[in-house]
């Protein structure tokens, strides 16, 4: 094909990847020809060798995205260890939940500093090296809450709210220098985040009867979505928030 969707020689950076979304989207990365290098707390074994198996380089980098302290230092050893960063998965993230009249300002600070405010600064300092080079791929997990409000999740909504606007800021100052920043808003999922949803069984019927397609998301849905943005492909899209979701919205 004339269009790409190759990585091949390509390197990417993503964020919390040891399970579910992240983890998908990383391995789908590394079998379109990425080096991948994963950061957040906790050990992405699992990750790591399905990456390894796929026949690319894989790196960690232990950081806690809870405050902006790593960011610096996750840029610079993910340079090291793979020599440039032509791809950003900003997919690490939190929520926390409560009513609203008694959501406290420590949930509200946790939530939006790990889910927008490092999410932003990790970009700045990946896009300083992209653009330098000319060329880059930003890609930010937003939400189905970058478009509607939720209930209980205030502090997410908002920070996911945040995501889709910071989103096309970095857009329109980085288009000119060859950079493209998008992102993605996953639809109701199974990962272990969502485990109490599907377990709930009038929840998870309520759920699945607006979903025209009649079924939960698996990570590997978002994966595909990724690959498009990381690659060639995409070249000429950005600014632009991506709902993958069944058909949610839609409804």
């Amino acid at each position: 094909m004339a269009i790409s969707f190759s990585l091949e020689g390509k390197a990417a950076l993503v964020t919390r990847a040891n399970t579910g979304i992240g983890q998908a989207i990383a391995v789908a990365l590394a079998e379109a020809g990425a080096d991948v290098a994963l950061a957040g707390r906790s050990e992405p074994t699992e990750t790591l060798a399905l990456i390894a198996a796929a026949g690319r380089k894989a790196v960690n980098i232990k950081a806690d995205f809870s405050s902006t302290e790593p960011v610096e230092r996750v840029i610079d050893e993910a340079l090291a260890a793979l020599g440039r960063i032509d791809v950003l998965v900003n997919n690490a993230g939190i929520i926390r939940r409560d009513d609203l009249l008694q959501f406290s300002e420590e949930d509200w600070d946790a939530v939006m500093d790990t889910n927008l405010k490092t999410l932003f600064f990790l970009s700045q300092a990946a896009a300083r090296h992209m653009v330098e080079r000319g060329s880059g791929k930003i890609i930010n997990i937003a939400s189905l809450l970058t478009f509607q409000g939720g209930i209980r999740v205030p502090s997410y909504a908002a920070a996911k709210s945040g995501v889709g606007g910071v989103t096309k800021a970095m857009a329109n100052e980085l288009a000119p220098k060859g950079v493209q920043v998008n992102a993605i808003a996953p639809g109701y999922i199974a990962t272990n985040n969502t485990a109490a949803l599907l377990a709930d069984e009038t929840r998870n019927r309520q759920i699945l009867e607006r979903i025209p397609t009649g079924r939960w998301g698996r990570p590997e849905d978002i994966a595909g979505a990724a690959v498009f943005l990381a690659a060639e492909a995409s070249d000429y899209v950005t600014g632009q928030v991506l709902a993958v979701d069944g058909g949610w919205l839609a409804r």
